[in-house]
């Protein structure tokens, strides 16, 4: 939303071959077809960590066609909750405590939501990948870096579909942003600014002890984690998002929402400099809690990306959109991308989003913005992020976000995560998956698993 003047006239010159090979070099792809569920047969559906979040996901699963055939979770009366939300399907659904158990009946089930919290994602997603199920796993894709960039290279070596759950990747907001910006509609693109999602956690575990709950095998849900007496109403079943050794905090959370778009749409590589504006645990007034520095590439000059925790953006990014909105943004966050020609903001999800060009008062849809709707329209659409992964499964279609760019969706935020948790900024190889300044951040890139549950 700077005021750099330039014809609004310039980017709708852009050929449709142009923008056909800009996109065809970005990785917006869709990847992750199916290899062998029967195209009209049912996907029958394993639910694994039936919490509030697998088992909204679980019916968007079932209105997209997938039947539920099992429930797993160390808490009894998690299942009873996905139970009661499947409605007529959860009355056959079988019950697990243990998922090794549910591997053991591997022939009665074709795909896998993993809704577990973070720490179990990866060790559960390898057990389903290798017993040849399709595995759709929330968000972050993992708890560490070196998990994710494990489960990348398992993906592109299985026959399984896999999806990520950052649900906003179905949108046609973030679709069209992906094409408006791939034209050249923005212009060159050095500042994006996150506000509204802090980044601290806390490290270790509460004080005290608590009677374990009936039907509840606590050592089974801190699994691979240290183990830790068990406090009611502290870890479970969500607070456990704000601890390092289960969630990460804000910054894991939404991630994989809101750098998203910035990925796509600019085709960005691993961060080289991950700047903390953090002392003693706080953010430092006036600055980014975060700031990750993308190098240049190809005819792409560097961009910063200002994770703004519990700051906001410059006033003159901000304004217009509080001008907009009458002075509230709705949900209160979300990320603006500032070109050299306008601006794009859109909300954590990836939906509603606003363009506005240079000399505009107001931003407008990036559905319906006259100017750019001779940008032609290079990615498909789809019902929602549910339904293309039961399709995928299917043999109908591929996922958008499958495991190898959620993988490195979740390998950037998660780097970040490691300098607040270092307290220092970073520099960063991402292909090494280091920081040669910080080797104290090795324990977290390489976390050293309890055995006890694992395969």
């Amino acid at each position: 939303m700077t005021a750099h003047r330039s014809s609004r006239r310039g980017f709708l010159k852009v050929s449709t071959a142009a923008v056909a090979a800009a996109a065809a070099a970005r990785p917006t792809i869709l990847r992750g077809a199916a290899d062998s569920t029967a195209a009209n047969s049912k996907l029958r559906l394993a639910l694994v960590g039936c919490g509030g979040q697998g088992r909204g996901v679980m019916r968007g699963l079932l209105g997209a066609g997938a039947q539920l055939v099992a429930l797993c979770d160390p808490d009894a009366a998690q299942i009873d909750r996905g139970r009661k939300d499947a409605g007529d399907q959860g009355k056959d659904a079988k019950p697990y405590e243990d998922y090794r158990k549910l591997l053991d009946d591997a022939g009665t089930f074709d795909a896998v939501l993993v809704g577990t919290p973070d720490h179990w994602h990866a060790p559960l997603c390898k057990a389903f990948m290798k017993a040849g199920k399709h595995v759709y796993c929330e968000k972050p894709l993992t708890h560490s870096v070196a998990e994710s960039r494990e489960l990348r290279e398992l993906s592109r070596a299985s026959k399984v579909v896999t999806q990520m759950g950052n649900q906003g990747s179905a949108s046609a907001s973030l679709r069209r942003c992906v094409e408006v910006i791939q034209a050249g509609a923005l212009g060159t693109i050095r500042e994006m600014y996150e506000w509204g999602v802090g980044v601290t956690a806390r490290e270790g575990s509460a004080e005290g002890e608590d009677p374990i709950p009936q039907g509840f095998n606590w050592d089974l849900w801190v699994g691979p984690s240290a183990m830790r007496p068990f406090k009611k109403d502290v870890y479970h079943p969500f607070r456990w998002r704000g601890w390092f050794d289960f969630g990460n905090g804000g910054l894991a959370d939404i991630c994989c929402h809101t750098i998203n778009l910035p990925l796509r749409a600019l085709d960005l590589d691993y961060p080289s400099k991950i700047v903390i504006n953090m002392e003693d645990g706080k953010q430092v007034k006036d600055k980014a809690a975060v700031e990750f520095h993308f190098p240049a590439k190809g005819s792409r000059p560097a961009t910063r990306l200002h994770w703004q925790g519990n700051g906001l953006p410059p006033a003159e990014v901000i304004q217009p959109l509080k001008d907009a909105y009458k002075g509230k943004i709705p949900g209160g966050f979300g990320i603006v991308l500032v070109g050299e020609k306008g601006c794009i903001y859109t909300s954590h999800w990836n939906t509603g989003a606003l363009i506005r060009l240079t000399g505009e008062d107001k931003p407008k849809d990036v559905l319906h913005h006259e100017a750019t709707k001779d940008i032609p329209q290079t990615l498909p659409r789809v019902g929602n992020h549910q339904q293309e992964f039961v399709d995928a499964c299917l043999g109908k279609g591929k996922t958008f976000s499958d495991f190898d760019f959620g993988g490195k969706l979740s390998e950037i935020g998660l780097a970040g995560v490691l300098g607040v948790r270092a307290g220092k900024s970073l520099d960063w190889d991402g292909e090494k998956m280091q920081a040669a300044n910080a080797p104290e951040t090795t324990k977290f890139i390489h976390q050293e698993y309890r055995k006890k549950w694992l395969t």
